[in-house]
């Protein structure tokens, strides 16, 4: 429009040339639409057979899919009744295991407490035997020991007794000797009194 606008006013034959070139351009647009129309026509109708065959096909495959879940459902409810067989059996099994074990520890357990009794029993005869013999050790130590004390004992007694009948001697000869000297010392004192005496008896006589 601004290009007509720019080249206005025009002359009666250009006018002419563009009321054709605009009656051209009309009929190319109407052309144009009729022809968009028949495609616009032709996709819906393009689209409308894709819906139906897209609803067939989902019937279809929607029938498959019930048909399959139908069968996956039989096979879940058989394949859950051989689960809950296996699961029992799985349980039965346990439990005669669980009993196995139980026999075999308590078998175990006898089997331990039978040892532990027999070596117990082992020891104690071995620690009577080793203490019977330490006593007749210490017995027999002792008994040398007291013998040993008597001997020594009955040697210093001995000494003792023989040192004593010395000194006993000794002391009996010592005054044996004290005895005798005195006794002669008194003899002697006798014999001198006497002969005072008689030496005084005549000095008597004569008063």
């Amino acid at each position: 429009s601004s290009g007509i606008n720019a080249e206005w006013p025009l002359r009666p034959g250009e006018l002419r040339n563009k009321d054709r070139e605009m009656e051209d351009m009309e009929e190319r647009h109407q052309v144009e639409i009729k022809v968009y129309k028949q495609k616009v026509k032709h996709l819906l109708y393009e689209h409308q057979n894709n819906i139906t065959e897209l609803k067939a096909d989902s019937v279809l495959t929607l029938k498959l899919e019930q048909d399959e879940n139908r069968t996956n459902e039989g096979t879940l409810r058989k394949d859950k009744r051989n689960l809950k067989v296996q699961l029992k059996e799985l349980e039965l099994s346990h439990e005669d295991v669980i009993k196995n074990l139980k026999r075999q520890h308590d078998e175990a357990i006898t089997v331990l407490r039978k040892d532990s009794e027999r070596h117990a029993k082992e020891l104690q005869i071995k620690y009577e035997k080793k203490m019977k013999l330490l006593r007749e050790e210490l017995e027999l130590r002792r008994k040398t020991e007291i013998h040993e004390i008597e001997e020594r004992k009955n040697g210093q007694i001995n000494t003792l007794m023989k040192n004593h009948e010395k000194a006993f001697s000794d002391i009996k000869n010592y005054y044996n000797d004290i005895t005798l000297n005195n006794l002669a010392l008194i003899n002697s004192l006798k014999e001198q009194v006497e002969e005072i005496k008689k030496k005084k008896v005549p000095t008597a006589t004569l008063r």
